[in-house]
């Protein structure tokens, strides 16, 4: 109710021609003006912290928008703010450290709310600054604490281990060193249970109780499938970054691949999330990812030899080259071309790492480094030996 006021009165002035409306005036017009009102004098029963935060995120949206169109933002273009729906289902308030407090026996005091009694996930390694309350669509209560933590503290001891990474949709990741981690394909486990229940949800009366229930019912499905997608996400993704010093992943066009007849598989599988908690864990503990183009033919190459084998239909997930004879997994080999290429791409010991594992410890030994017209791509020492990336 305060975002939307503020923003009414933004717009307001804005089309009557009026200079635009400061920080602490907005927040004097729809706070403490509004409490007088009959109208609105039910905002005093609410902590004037989480009222005064809604108004402090509406300027910075704000400021967001102009720093955008001026271009002294960097990133994607931002829109004006737009006013916020009674009718969603998530929402959140947040609370500064004068309007919350950490009692004993796991409890959570907020102002003007009283004791909560909370289920702790972890114990927090700091004191928290301030705490964001969130109801999910599921109707359940989250409190996300905002600590602040020495970087040092999180670093993980060096190693001299590196690994690619190709992500599928029958095996989500396939490593280089050969490893197939499955696809849960947890959406596909509750599909049928949660097609009955979207069914149940359409048959029931708009603006009714029953249709609160029904789609309760629907949200915690979702949820369930959500959670198990992020835990599983989680967990990979911090296993492969305590065991490699250097993770090499390919990027891929999501939004391209969801618009075939793929796109339930591609939406269900989060590339786009796992790639970044790859990108966020390994700044946070001193690893290194290494992005591949989105355009690098990283199942087309033998990883052997170097020779192009062209473009290869989806049914066939083995080949034999050519050149070498060597017969290799599609999957496995596209992994073993990705880690090849990230470390071509960067610099070791002072010098740049040369194509594909040339200059880093495996070379050819007197063989043809740089192939010829025959083989127009990647070299490849030929006795590489795919356990030893």
């Amino acid at each position: 109710m305060v975002w939307n006021d503020a923003l009414a009165a933004r717009k307001t002035a804005r089309k009557a021609g009026l200079p635009y409306i400061g920080d602490a005036e907005i927040q004097r017009l729809v706070l403490t003006q509004a409490k007088r009102t009959p109208e609105r004098a039910w905002l005093a029963e609410v902590s004037s912290v989480v009222l005064q935060q809604s108004v402090r995120d509406l300027n910075t949206a704000y400021r967001n928008f102009f720093d955008s169109v001026s271009g002294r933002r960097r990133g994607p273009k931002m829109g004006l703010p737009v006013f916020k729906s009674r009718h969603d289902h998530r929402q959140a308030v947040r609370f500064n450290a004068n309007a919350f407090a950490l009692t004993g026996e796991g409890r959570l005091y907020l102002a003007k709310i009283g004791q909560v009694e909370v289920r702790w996930s972890r114990q927090l390694p700091a004191a928290p600054s301030s705490v964001t309350v969130i109801k999910d669509p599921a109707g359940r209560y989250f409190a996300s604490f905002v600590i602040e933590v020495p970087e040092a503290g999180q670093l993980l001891p060096e190693i001299d281990t590196e690994v690619g990474i190709d992500l599928g949709l029958t095996h989500y990741a396939i490593l280089s060193t050969g490893e197939k981690i499955a696809n849960p394909r947890w959406l596909r486990r509750r599909e049928k249970k949660l097609t009955r229940l979207q069914r149940e949800l359409s048959r029931k009366q708009k603006g009714s109780k029953n249709r609160d229930k029904a789609r309760l019912k629907v949200a915690r499905q979702h949820a369930k499938v959500a959670d198990a997608r992020h835990d599983f996400l989680h967990q990979m993704s911090t296993s492969i970054i305590r065991e490699n010093q250097t993770v090499c992943l390919e990027t891929l066009s999501v939004r391209g691949l969801a618009r075939g007849r793929l796109a339930k598989a591609v939406h269900e599988v989060s590339w786009g999330t796992f790639a970044r908690l790859m990108q966020d864990k390994t700044a946070r503990y001193g690893r290194t990812l290494v992005k591949i183009g989105r355009h690098f033919p990283s199942s087309q190459l033998c990883p052997c030899c170097g020779w192009t084998i062209g473009k290869l239909a989806l049914e066939v997930r083995a080949w034999d080259c050519p050149s070498c004879g060597e017969h290799h997994d599609r999957d496995v080999a596209a992994a073993i071309n990705i880690l090849a290429e990230g470390l071509r791409s960067i610099t070791t010991t002072g010098s740049t790492v040369a194509a594909g594992l040339a200059g880093h410890g495996i070379n050819d030994c007197g063989g043809q480094v740089r192939p010829g017209a025959a083989i127009p791509t990647l070299a490849q020492p030929a006795t590489y030996d795919a356990q030893t990336a």
